[in-house]
């Protein structure tokens, strides 16, 4: 199996915030993510598609063509933009970076699955909310009960 990855960026703002919960719950929960004015951040989005290379090309997925799909399915709709208020595929949720990797990895999957090789698929969706702290998400991989 062949992981090819790339790596785009944009900034945007969020609040975490539950409305079903109390200002005290979700201040106490959120800390400065809960801003009532919102906050920003530069978010670094790695998407990684896997397969065998197409014995024509030689590519699992042509790089320029998934450049072009997270820009227009992602980067297009996100950047300089508020998370909870401005992205229609992001309506209703709490735009945790844990949340947010499920919705892109659901907004990527069909168009990425059309252009790569055959048999190849969207593997991953990595969100870098800071250079330290990161959501990823593969939902074909299980979680193993270890006890």
């Amino acid at each position: 199996m062949v992981y090819v990855t790339r790596k785009v960026h944009f900034n945007a703002a969020h609040r975490l915030h539950n409305p079903e919960k109390s200002d005290a719950w979700n201040s106490e929960t959120y800390g400065k993510c809960n801003f009532p004015n919102w906050h920003g951040h530069n978010y670094v989005m790695e998407v990684t598609v896997c397969g065998m290379p197409d014995p024509e090309t030689g590519y699992v997925i042509d790089l320029g063509k998934l450049k072009e799909i997270l820009e227009r399915r992602i980067t297009d709709k996100c950047d300089h933009r508020n998370l909870n208020m401005d992205v229609d595929f992001l309506k209703g949720i709490i735009p945790s970076t844990e949340n947010l990797v499920i919705k892109f990895f659901a907004e990527l999957e069909d168009e990425v699955k059309q252009h790569a090789s055959e048999g190849s698929r969207l593997y991953s969706v990595r969100l870098f909310e800071t250079e330290r702290n990161f959501a990823e998400y593969r939902p074909n991989d299980t979680l193993k009960n270890s006890y």
